[in-house]
């Protein structure tokens, strides 16, 4: 048994677990990262990173489809296609492969040392990390918890067999020719638009009233015109209450309280996820939980000196970036400096079809919070590049106090509008008004225009509405 120290070790190479070693590298902090996996974590290895290619693939199999089956408007004709998904499985691997590949180097040139294996806490102070080559014990001064979090399941369909989560949707090698997702969330309809474009016949079971409940309905309504588009199947209200004997079909309890089975190949779950506090010695700690969460401070510290915690292990929002954020914070506080978090907001997107983006406060939120808002929206029917991009569905939206016209809130809906969340959250965040927006000048033609518009609507003077 080799044990060995070092100032800063962090458990988990995920978003988070490796941002905060490469900056406390860059810090010149003596810093050693364990890891179980590969690095980059859910996000890089079953998650964002290869869903947002799988999508990609599917509305370029779309686009020829539409065009061999006379719906291009574009007046581009095409044979019928056909996918070699074997094929389209390699290219998403190769790209995660050489992210991970990445990550590694770039540990690696931050001088921070990896070793791959499950770690355990015996103390505040001590891991013991089981490596292929034995045990491996490490003493820190400091050390980050930074393991995730994991696919919720439900007890009456528990993972196994045809009843699959999303990490194993992204490594199917056929694509399904029946699929029923249980879950109206943004990863079952991430999932469920991309599989219904590749041609698999998707019901998607939500036991809310509405798809997407957590974003309001102005919001989600144009994604359940394109999953209707899309010939996608989408029962609200409804209940999944197990599989059949024979586990080829779903029985389902209906809004009208009828049993109903979903015949289908896979079962999707995606109800959600929960933060990774099981399976790495947290009995050993004495830390205030809130519930499964690790309670932490404004500075990622808990509540045991010298042990801090980032990312999804924490709450919400469950985002690759906040975690990113959050460790390279914590890496400057181990490394001396006085850091706090006092982000104003934290962009949030949804890559289903059209994309969704928000920012800053919704308007219920903005509304409790006390603040007298004013709020419009400018259509993407109005801006000149949605029209030449054959998608004029969505809006942006603003909310602004009404009193001094600081924007408080930003959300859209459309196509490609991910690309606009940058600029979304840095407007919040460095306190711009709507004078600002709309004296800022944004160049023509592009969906950016609908930001200026906005304001300008709301301000009172659209140009182009």
């Amino acid at each position: 048994m080799a044990e060995i120290s070092c100032k800063l070790l962090i458990i988990g190479a995920g978003p988070g677990g490796y941002t905060c070693a490469i900056r406390a590298g860059q810090l010149g902090i003596d810093t050693i990262i364990v890891e179980a996996k590969k690095p980059g974590g859910t996000c890089l290895n079953v998650g964002c990173i290869p869903s947002k290619a799988l999508i990609h693939v599917a509305d370029e199999f779309e686009t020829v489809a539409r065009a061999a089956a006379g719906q291009n408007p574009f007046g581009i004709s095409a044979s019928s296609p056909a996918i070699d998904f074997s094929k389209t499985i390699a290219w998403k691997d190769d790209i995660v492969r050489r992210l991970n590949g990445g990550v590694s180097g770039l540990l690696k040139k931050a001088g921070v040392k990896t070793i791959a294996g499950h770690a355990r806490f015996r103390d505040g102070k001590t891991v013991e990390v089981e490596t292929a080559s034995g045990l491996q014990v490490v003493h820190a001064e400091a050390i980050v918890i930074a393991t995730g979090s994991e696919a919720v399941a439900l007890p009456s369909l528990p993972f196994g067999g045809p009843v699959i989560s999303s990490t194993e949707a992204l490594a199917l090698t056929e694509i399904p020719r029946k699929l029923v997702i249980i879950g109206g969330g943004y990863i079952g309809l991430e999932l469920g638009t991309a599989f219904a474009k590749l041609g698999a016949d998707i019901t998607i079971v939500e036991a809310e009233p509405r798809i997407l409940p957590q974003y309001d309905s102005e919001l989600s309504q144009p994604v359940a015109k394109r999953l209707r588009e899309l010939g996608v199947t989408v029962l609200t209200g409804a209940k999944a209450r197990g599989l059949t004997p024979d586990r080829g079909g779903l029985t389902v309890e209906t809004a009208g309280g009828e049993a109903k089975i979903l015949a289908a190949e896979k079962f999707l779950v995606t109800v959600g996820r929960k933060p990774a506090t099981s399976g790495w010695g947290l009995e050993a700690l004495d830390l205030d939980m809130d519930g499964r969460l690790i309670g932490i401070d404004d500075r990622c510290r808990t509540s045991m000196r010298s042990v801090y915690a980032i990312g999804d292990v924490t709450g919400e929002p469950m985002l690759a970036h906040r975690a990113m954020a959050q460790g390279e914070m914590v890496a400057e506080i181990v490394a001396g400096h006085k850091r706090a978090w006092d982000r104003v907001c934290i962009p949030a997107i949804c890559f289903t079809d059209p994309e969704i983006v928000t920012a800053g406060l919704t308007q219920d939120e903005a509304k409790s919070s006390g603040y007298d808002i004013k709020t419009d929206s400018f259509p993407f029917k109005a801006n000149g590049r949605a029209l030449t991009l054959g998608r004029e569905d969505g809006f942006i939206r603003l909310i602004a106090r009404a009193d001094n016209h600081l924007l408080l809130g930003i959300q859209g809906i459309g196509a490609g509008i991910a690309e606009l969340s940058a600029v979304f959250s840095l407007a919040i965040e460095m306190g711009a008004r709507l004078e600002d927006i709309a004296a800022t000048i944004h160049a023509h033609p592009t969906q950016s225009e609908g930001f200026h518009e906005s304001a300008l609507k709301l301000l009172g003077h659209a140009i182009h509405i």
